[in-house]
């Protein structure tokens, strides 16, 4: 589908939604990127490590020139950080490592994967933090299936059958990024129950039964201890992804208030039965629902199992995180997918997501911001049957020598690469069509990421404490500030 001056996307569900994005300009003629208004000679304080994305693509993730806190200002433009305002801290930054993303990861030689995947999670890399997976399949895989397939009409409560042999090579692959990163942290989102616990006997849409219920959540408890005798600890799960979209193979219908009672009369005792810790986190849909997950949190039988709420941006406004934050400030909320189109542009999709999905869930209290899939063929396969089709991995692999970097690499790198789990946000000031959002890392550095929406450079004074220091940034562009 075409892209005009509305921001299209081809829903996970093979249905087509909107949402606005303010209109891409053209970029400054300047000639240089980043500037400092003052020389390092004449600099009084400390340097600032300056790392620089334009969207016209002539740069791409490049450390520019460094930067200094000065006596010096640059225009009347200020972004004031203030450390002493604290608000959530970041579990991570990442994608979903898809069975269709191990599959075509596998395809490399035994040298270009441990690249890739160095260059992914490592911290010499850029140090992607956290990452996604689905129970059984997900529309980004070769074929569907979930781990208790038997033959029709029959069922099995006792779940003899289950088996996860179908997902050994993703289990195989968390184990060699768990080697390069032992505290990344892994969300499990299940995209279909087994086909005998539906009431309309298949792979897409239908509901789970309510009697079966209480075996299900069973289910979910074996992968997780399955996962656990691989090694893999699974950090938070959430009852079913895109739950109000019964349109996706797989994929299961759930309303608000089947998958509170599912939460608190079986997920949520079952897990505390089995001493699973693993958070439940509820919702993981659009934000154009906030009704749902306050549906969930509003329930107080459900409330004391979960730990929060997750978010796609198919649909609705990021604000919706904060709207659900702010009634249940001591719970969580996650950013957990949004996707980028094969009929998409880098332009366009790298400012809308640094925009809304990086800057704009930080700001509205999310904990994770994650984009959806890892790596994918030049035919952006593979897929399922009624599966995402369009979707553009961050990483296209070509061949068994070649890969390359898609949008969706640079849109999160722009944060992980900086931003590692454990940092806090913290409060920063956005003016003059600058957009911003500021942390403190656990060694005490600060990050700042503005994004500068304007045609034209735009100067400005970075202002932390009684520091000053006089930038330029270059139009259209997205720099990331340390220090």
């Amino acid at each position: 589908m075409k892209i005009t001056n509305q921001y299209t996307y081809f829903s996970r569900a093979a249905a087509i939604c909107s949402v606005a994005l303010l209109p891409f300009l053209g970029c400054s003629s300047a000639s240089t990127d980043i500037t400092n208004s003052d020389t390092p000679g004449t600099a009084n304080g400390n340097p600032i490590e300056v790392w620089l994305t334009k969207a016209d693509q002539s740069v791409k993730l490049e450390k520019q020139p460094t930067a200094y806190f000065t006596n010096v200002t640059s225009g009347s433009t200020n972004i004031l950080i203030d450390p002493s305002k604290v608000f959530q801290t970041i579990d991570g930054f990442g994608y979903t490592l898809t069975g269709g993303s191990v599959e075509v990861i596998n395809q490399l030689s035994a040298a270009k994967k441990q690249e890739l995947l160095n260059d992914l999670f490592s911290s010499n890399g850029i140090g992607v933090s956290y990452i996604r997976i689905s129970v059984g399949a997900s529309d980004l895989n070769s074929e569907v299936f979930s781990y208790n397939d038997i033959p029709a009409g029959q069922t099995d409560l006792t779940l003899s059958q289950f088996s996860m042999a179908k997902d050994q090579p993703v289990i195989q692959m968390l184990k060699e990024i768990l080697l390069i990163n032992p505290n990344i942290k892994i969300m499990a989102s299940p995209w279909s129950p087994p086909v005998w616990m539906k009431d309309n006997q298949s792979t897409k849409g239908g509901s789970l039964k309510p009697e079966y219920y209480d075996v299900y959540s069973k289910y979910l408890i074996k992968f997780i201890q399955t996962m656990h005798q691989n090694g893999i600890k699974i950090d938070a799960i959430t009852p079913q992804n895109e739950p109000l979209n019964p349109d996706n193979n797989p994929s299961l219908y759930m309303s608000a208030q089947q998958q509170t009672n599912f939460i608190k009369n079986n997920l949520g005792p079952n897990f505390q039965a089995a001493g699973i810790t693993t958070k439940i986190i509820g919702y993981d849909h659009n934000c154009d629902d906030p009704t749902y997950p306050l549906t969930i949190l509003n329930d107080p039988s459900a409330n004391q199992y979960v730990d929060g709420s997750a978010f796609h941006l198919y649909n609705g406004d990021i604000s919706a995180l904060s709207t659900v934050h702010d009634l249940f400030p001591n719970k969580n909320v996650y950013f957990t997918e949004q996707w980028t189109s094969s009929t998409g542009t880098f332009a366009v999709d790298f400012s809308w997501h640094i925009k809304n999905i990086i800057i704009g869930s930080m700001r509205n209290w999310s904990k994770t911001a994650l984009e959806w899939n890892v790596a994918n063929n030049a035919n952006f396969q593979p897929y399922t049957p009624g599966g995402c089709y369009q979707c553009k991995g961050a990483i296209t692999v070509n061949n068994s020598n070649n890969y390359e970097k898609n949008v969706a690499y640079y849109i999160i790198a722009q944060a992980s690469k900086f931003v590692p789990a454990n940092s806090q946000r913290i409060a920063s000031t956005q003016q003059d069509n600058l957009s911003t959002v500021a942390f403190k890392t656990p060694v005490g550095k600060y990050v700042l990421i503005v994004q500068n929406e304007n045609p034209i450079e735009k100067s400005f004074n970075i202002k932390i404490e009684n520091k000053v220091a006089p930038v330029s940034l270059a139009a259209n562009s997205v720099a990331t500030y340390t220090f």
